[in-house]
Formats: structure tokens, sequence, C-alpha cells
């Protein structure tokens, strides 16, 4: 059996409305497998707390179990996999948070995915110096064999990826730290559009790109918070190299520092709005950085 289809459940459970992340583990806690709670009748599924007729209702729905078959014929055609959260690549430090994801797919080399990582954050309208900065920690980190994370989002994130690919293209990419992206939508879709050359360049050099959505998810503005959340899980610390004072960025800092992970930051320009949420940061205690030894 073709290992997509021995994950067919998974895609499944992946695919069902309205069932958040923590429904999804209560469900498996009380019925240890997707295949088990897709041969649950009616009756069974309404007696369970907190799920719903709503959801019932999608769980047994037949459209969803036909394409189920469409979606593995996808995945196979180019090269996607789904991780569950049991399986040996799924990564351990994304365990711990309150909401893992209980599935991942995935585009790429997956053996990565437990290997030491940095989140590396900020403003998608980056200036001269964020791109520098950016570049700068992401290919010296790196080069110390450190995965960069990023979401692959204009600014900050596409010139994290670029300095992790430019380090891997630079010197031995078996030494090096590779590049993962977390995207919010389907992986048969890049957003933004420009970045599909980056994406490309992201698998090429032995990185992966990551996604809790099943494919046909569009990139809907919920989807980025939900996503910023296995940035943060997925790595050992964060780092912040430009954020205005309202900027999304700040979503990841807070799930990071309730997950319990070190924070850095790059110290901005004093007159430039894309620093005040960097400088607040600082302010409030997290770590500034001018050197990639630091967090090193």
């Amino acid at each position: 059996m073709n290992y997509l289809e021995k994950k067919k459940y998974w895609i499944w459970l992946s695919l069902i409305p309205n069932l958040g992340s923590k429904k999804k583990q209560k469900l498996l806690e009380l019925y240890k497998t997707p295949e088990i709670i897709y041969s649950l009748k009616e009756q069974e599924l309404l007696k369970i707390k907190g799920i719903g007729k709503e959801v019932v209702c999608y769980l047994l729905n037949e459209k969803i179990r036909t394409c189920v078959e469409k979606h593995i014929e996808y995945m196979k055609n180019n090269q996607i996999n789904i991780i569950s959260i049991g399986d040996e690549e799924y990564p351990n430090l994304l365990k711990e948070i309150y909401d893992p994801p209980i599935s991942l797919y995935s585009k790429g080399d997956i053996s990565i995915l437990n290997k030491k990582s940095i989140g590396i954050v900020g403003c998608r309208d980056v200036t001269e110096y964020g791109k520098n900065a950016t570049k700068y920690f992401a290919y010296h980190l790196a080069k110390q064999n450190i995965n960069i994370i990023s979401g692959l989002a204009k600014g900050v994130d596409s010139y994290a990826h670029i300095g992790a690919i430019n380090c891997a293209y630079d010197h031995n990419s078996k030494n090096c730290g590779k590049t993962i992206a977390i995207i919010g939508n389907g992986l048969d879709i890049v957003y933004p559009k420009e970045n599909q050359y980056l994406a490309e360049q992201i698998i090429k050099s032995g990185g992966v790109i990551l996604s809790e959505y099943p494919i046909g998810t569009k990139p809907n503005k919920m989807n980025f918070p939900a996503r910023n959340r296995i940035i943060s899980g997925m790595s050992k610390g964060i780092l912040v190299v430009e954020a205005k004072e309202k900027s999304g960025t700040l979503i990841t800092v807070d799930f990071a520092l309730e997950q319990g992970r070190d924070v850095f930051v790059v110290p901005g320009n004093i007159n430039s709005i894309h620093s005040v949420g960097t400088n607040q940061l600082i302010k409030q205690g997290a770590k500034l950085v001018t050197d990639y030894r630091e967090i090193f």
C-alpha cells in the first residue's frame, strides 16, 4: 500500500470544517486513530461532548469522504506528504505547545524537522536595513547548522529564507541549516504569488514547506495567526527584525512567550515606524542582539 493510502484517514480528518486541533486531539484521545473515528455512526458521534451536530454532519459527509482520493492523487503527482502527530518526523518541540496541529502537509525534506531551529519574523514592508539584518542573521545562523523558520510572506520572511538558501549554496549544504516555510494555505498555492521562485528554491536547497491546511485551502486572513503558533512552536527562539507598533509579528512573539521560547530583537532606528514594535519589545525585556553569536 502506498504511503499516502495509509494516511487517507488523516487526510480525511484534516478536511473536516469547524473542527479545531484541540477537538481533533480530544477525538484521537478517545478513539486512538482517525480510521476508527471515520467508522463511527451518527449516534456515537452525537454522544461526544463539544462536537455538536454541525461537525457530526461534516464527519459523516459523503462528499468530503469521496474527495479524499482526489487529494491523494494530487499529492502523489506533486510530491506532497502528510505527517501525523505520532510520526517520527513530526517536530518534537511542536508537540509541547497548547494546540499542536494533529497533522502537517509537507513538501521537501522532512528529515530536517527535528534539528535545532530559530524563527525569524518581521514586517512585510521591510526597509533596506531590515533586509540586510535579516539576511545576515539567517545566513550566519544557518552556517552554524541551525534551521531558519519563517512564513514565506513578503518582507522579513522572504529575506530570512533567502539568507539560509544563500548559505546552502555558498557552503556544503550538508553542513548548513536549511530553511522551513510555514504557510497559511494549502500546498497547492504559493502566497504571495511573487514568491513562487523562492518556494522552489527552498525545496531545491534542501528545505521544506509545511502547512496544517489541506490542499485547496485559500490564504484566508484568519489562517495566519494560527500559522504563527507553528513558527514559534517549532523554534528554540524567535528573532524579530522589524515590526511596526501594531504589527502582526507581535502575535508570533506572544505565542513564543506563551510557549516558553526565547525572544531576540534587532534594535531599529528610533525615527522609523518600522522599528516602534521592535524597540518596544526591547524595553519590555526581549534580548537585544546585534551579532548572530549572541543567539548561537
